[in-house]
């Protein structure tokens, strides 16, 4: 069933673009992770433009946000100020993230920063999961008890200046420092089409020191707006959003989705953190060596 890009410029077997959409959308399911940072480089692998593929993902991911924003706002785990602060920064990155992609794009460059971007971030992130489940597992091994992280923000979040109450996220300290984290989530977004969640929810957490049960639904919140002005951003400046491969993946991660919530449910927590730990740092490995990998023929021919 091929389908024409007009984005993209080329054609795709429709059924195999909804079949990526829903192994993000199981992996989201199972891993409770927004899912787009592995969206963009599957999408490459399938031989989408990294620059398609990263406008396009930022819109899938806006999409797939707006239920689990719903579910959490229902709930009363949205921190609406500490939302505000952190969408505004976003906004602003992903003003920066414009100028920065353009430039990119001018010297012929924006393919290979995306591609080391990504081997970059999802082998750090794939090494530190790694690293944290196979402690954890360790320890459940051996019957030893694992010292529970005290809850505060780091010290230089302490010493900025003009502090503000975050009273659902429990916090007193100085909006600057969510606005940083905001803009620096909005210029990953907008060079690499991912929601940021991923970077969001540990630093909301270990820098911010918010309560655990406001960090998921703030950070979807945040998401949901930030992945909605970048979509609209790509759309008026580097026309690389093709809607029509961002609605095939929507149709596969909602789908995925709710099959991944339910496998979830049967296999414990620790397992599934290196399990996915163990797929990013393959992604990750599979970008590196098609930045260094060099083709038999760098150019083909192929008559239809």
């Amino acid at each position: 069933m091929d389908l024409y890009l007009p984005i993209a410029n080329l054609s795709v077997n429709a059924l195999v673009i909804i079949g990526l959409g829903g192994v993000v959308g199981l992996l989201s399911g199972m891993f409770g992770v927004g899912g787009g940072f592995l969206t963009t480089p599957l999408l490459i692998f399938y031989g989408i433009p990294p620059t398609v593929a990263a406008a396009s993902a930022a819109s899938q991911v806006t999409g797939a946000s707006v239920s689990g924003v719903v579910t959490h706002m229902s709930r009363g785990t949205v921190d609406f100020r500490m939302g505000g602060v952190l969408i505004a920064g976003g906004v602003v990155g992903a003003g920066l993230g414009v100028l920065i992609f353009r430039l990119l794009q001018k010297v012929g460059q924006i393919d290979t920063v995306i591609g080391i971007l990504y081997v970059l971030m999802l082998g750090g992130i794939g090494g530190l999961m790694a690293k944290e489940s196979i402690q954890t597992l360790v320890a459940l091994k051996t019957g030893k008890r694992i010292q529970a992280r005290k809850r505060r923000h780091h010290p230089l979040v302490a010493a900025l200046p003009l502090r503000w109450r975050f009273y659902r996220s429990g916090l007193y300290i100085s909006p600057l420092a969510p606005l940083l984290l905001g803009m620096a989530t909005g210029i990953l977004t907008m060079l690499l089409g991912v929601g940021g969640g991923f970077i969001l929810v540990p630093a909301m957490l270990y820098l911010l020191g918010m309560t655990t049960q406001s960090v998921v639904g703030t950070s979807l919140f945040q998401i949901l707006f930030v992945t909605m002005a970048t979509t609209m951003m790509h759309a008026m400046t580097t026309k690389a959003v093709d809607l029509v491969l961002a609605l095939l993946l929507l149709i596969g991660s909602v789908t995925g989705a709710q099959i991944g919530t339910r496998i979830s449910m049967s296999i414990r927590p620790e397992y599934l953190r290196i399990l996915l730990a163990f797929i990013v740092l393959l992604v990750a490995a599979r970008m590196a060596l098609g930045l260094g990998w060099r083709p038999d023929e760098i150019y083909t021919i192929e008559l239809r």
